[in-house]
């Protein structure tokens, strides 16, 4: 039995463009071609989509993954192996960081500085200190909460006014970017959780990849986080964590 482009990327919950790149790279060549000549997947390049999906998750970037495939030595049921030592591994680590910094946290107890009139201007319908006995209670011993509250106790109107415009424009790029098509482990998309990332460190507190990652968890995790950036565009969420994953893969050392 084979199956198309199209039912692949729906079963694997990849982009139609992503299984190009793939054929393209000779990391998952398709098995079979119709007479019109278009791809074909068979039951074995699902299993080795799998294996590329697992890699990826895990960091690896894609000659990697397919250094690990490719290999004539390698048992599949070692790739298994692997990958379930690896993801326990990470899971471990997360965990650590979760319970330090429960949930790492992206606190945003705002308008310190702010008259009523000017919070309305600013932040229109939504509260900005809605949660904020929430944050303080959850993250109110962490550095990152400290940094977070001395950076924006001086924050003036015009300040979060510029804040919330750099959000507005980073949105409306990231929508145009998922429009286009584009995967989470694309450049542009990378580059984009990077500017996230330094978003953060620059209005908020110092974020480095690893709780990057924590927040971009949290993002999927937390409905409140994944109604917000899920307004900009359905999914969004989800791309976004996969964008902030692979970014924090290609910078570590």
């Amino acid at each position: 039995m084979s199956y198309s482009v199209g039912q692949v990327a729906g079963y694997a919950g990849v982009t139609v463009r992503t299984l190009h790149h793939y054929d393209d790279i000779g990391l998952l060549v398709p098995s079979e071609r119709s007479h019109a000549g278009h791809r074909r997947y068979n039951d074995a390049d699902l299993d080795r989509l799998q294996q590329i999906l697992f890699y990826r998750e895990l960091g690896f970037p894609l000659d990697e993954v397919a250094a690990l495939l490719d290999d004539p030595d390698a048992d599949p049921r070692a790739h298994l192996r692997r990958q379930y030592e690896l993801l326990t591994a990470r899971i471990e680590r997360l965990q650590k960081m979760a319970a330090a910094v429960e949930h790492a946290m992206e606190a945003r107890k705002v308008g310190i500085n702010l008259t009523p009139e000017e919070k309305f201007e600013v932040f229109g319908d939504k509260d900005p200190e809605q949660y904020a006995d929430e944050v303080e209670a959850r993250w109110g011993n962490t550095e990152a909460y400290a940094e977070s509250q001395r950076r924006t106790a001086s924050y003036t109107k015009e300040d979060w006014k510029r804040m919330q415009a750099e959000v507005a424009d980073w949105s409306e790029r990231y929508d145009a970017l998922m429009a286009a098509g584009e995967a989470p482990t694309g450049e542009q998309a990378m580059a984009m959780a990077e500017e996230h990332r330094q978003h953060i460190c620059r209005w908020f507190y110092e974020c480095p990849y690893e709780l990057h990652q924590c927040l971009g968890e949290m993002y999927v995790s937390d409905e409140r986080f994944r109604a917000f950036y899920d307004s900009m565009r359905p999914g969004l969420a989800e791309h976004l964590r996969d964008a902030i994953t692979a970014n924090a893969a290609r910078h570590a050392s």
